[in-house]
């Protein structure tokens, strides 16, 4: 079952709504959802305190699920709550959903998967990753 409120997710975290992110309609613009949802991702991605990327990897997008549910308006801040829905080899799955004032405005899937930086393929996650992963389990 998918978190209803903010409170419900194991990572938390806002964005500052911006003029620049609006369009003529005076709605921030479709893309710049994407950016509010990075925001929240890089919290278990690239979080100093709890390290998961091993060695020389990175981390890529292979899939994103976005669906718009309201539309957000300036000004104001988005707040972001992000888990993981499962730990795979070398990927992660997330879910993220969007709120303005306490009303879900947009949810997301999206899987993330480790990959290496100077040669092709996935890169496996770490057992140490797996445990700082678990953390953030829905």
């Amino acid at each position: 079952m998918n978190p209803l409120t903010l409170g419900d997710f194991p990572l938390k975290t806002y964005d500052k709504i911006r003029y620049a992110d609006t369009d003529r309609q005076g709605h921030v613009n479709n893309s710049v959802f994407s950016s509010f949802l990075e925001t929240g991702r890089v919290e278990i991605l690239y979080n100093p305190a709890y390290p998961i990327k091993s060695g020389d990897t990175s981390f890529v997008i292979a899939s994103l699920k976005l669906d718009f549910l309201n539309e957000i308006e300036w000004p104001g801040q988005i707040d972001i709550g992000t888990g993981v829905m499962k730990i795979g080899n070398s990927s992660i799955v997330l879910f993220q959903m969007l709120f303005q004032q306490a009303i879900c405005v947009a949810k997301a899937e999206t899987v993330i998967v480790q990959v290496y930086n100077n040669k092709t393929g996935a890169a496996p996650l770490s057992d140490r990753a797996k445990e700082i992963l678990n953390r953030w389990v829905l």
